[in-house]
């Protein structure tokens, strides 16, 4: 008794075959955004989130006129004793 068999495995080896391309594909753009994100360094926005020292803020203050000199040397005497 002889049994043919055509050595087709039908659908489930088509869809198996498409998800595991799909996976490839999808795991491949995953590895080279990664890559690049990471070449270009830290984001703009993680060094500007830390907060100016006060003596920044009191240099500011005086550079836009908002205290007088006398002001903006106490204050400024006060800041570094605190350091």
């Amino acid at each position: 008794m002889m049994h043919y068999w055509d050595g087709s495995w039908g659908w489930g080896a088509w869809l198996l075959m498409s998800l595991a391309m799909v996976a490839f594909w999808g795991a491949l753009a995953w590895i080279i955004v990664a890559l690049v994100r990471n070449h270009r360094g830290p984001a703009p926005h993680d060094q500007a989130s830390s907060p100016p020292d006060a003596l920044h803020i009191l240099d500011e203050r005086f550079a836009k006129g908002e205290i007088d000199e006398s002001e903006y040397r106490d204050r400024r005497k006060v800041l570094q004793r605190q350091k």
